[in-house]
């Protein structure tokens, strides 16, 4: 039986959530459809995260683990995931949960509706957001930077929940080339450049306790990012 929903969750010395939240993500994902699977991507943990999602496959046919002996980051643990998932439409998100799960039927109905990519948003008008002002501001600042240097017409462009129509996206996948956290970024501004839908919607969303983003080291990254893909796009 060909499977209809793929659910990415990246994880990194994650062990401490990971247990807990892959059964929500199950029982929310079973509400959507009975034909799905669960990838746990494994992005080279040096605790026990590993450990735990080799049990919980163990424990549940329809999860797969994919696991890498080395970093490959989080836009290389979530390339290779999209390339080997066996649903027509691919879903991801991170596994504090941040995103609510309430919206994944909804972000899914996005693809079945005509998109390419739907994603998540923290930043638009009806959005219900909870986070620190520190981060929240600065997100503000780094999405308006990517609009006005990039031409991208999103609001949010690095929330951790998005779908994806995994036979459009797949080629474009060759062209995006960062392998951490501004894969979310990048791949939204070139399939928007690739003139493929890309919808967003707003959903309920919470900072994340355990965030692995280092704030001042992060920043200076994601904007030589920008003004690198400003130069790469011409």
């Amino acid at each position: 039986m060909k499977t209809y929903l793929s659910i990415i969750v990246p994880v990194y010395n994650d062990a401490r959530m990971l247990a807990n939240s892959i059964p929500l993500i199950a029982k929310s994902a079973s509400n959507v459809t009975p034909s799905y699977e669960i990838i746990i991507a494994e992005d080279g943990s040096t605790d026990e995260t590993y450990k735990i999602a080799k049990k919980l496959a163990e424990s549940n046919p329809v999860i797969r683990v994919l696991h890498s002996k080395r970093r490959l980051g989080r836009g290389g643990a979530l390339r290779r995931a999209l390339r080997e998932a066996r649903g027509s439409i691919a879903v991801y998100m991170d596994v504090d949960l941040s995103s609510d799960l309430e919206y994944l039927k909804p972000l899914v109905r996005r693809i079945e509706d005509g998109a390419s990519i739907a994603t998540g948003s923290r930043l638009m008008k009806d959005s219900k957001t909870s986070r620190p002002a520190k981060r929240d501001v600065t997100s503000r600042g780094f999405n308006t930077l990517v609009r006005i240097l990039l031409g991208s017409k999103l609001m949010d462009h690095q929330c951790g929940f998005k779908a994806f129509k995994r036979g459009d996206v797949l080629p474009l996948l060759k062209r995006v080339e960062d392998d951490y956290w501004f894969w979310d970024t990048e791949i939204l501004v070139r399939a928007q450049r690739a003139g493929m839908r890309v919808d967003e919607m707003p959903i309920r969303w919470s900072h994340g306790r355990f965030t692995k983003v280092s704030f001042t080291k992060d920043i200076l990254y994601m904007m030589g990012k920008i003004l690198w893909l400003r130069k790469e796009l011409g």
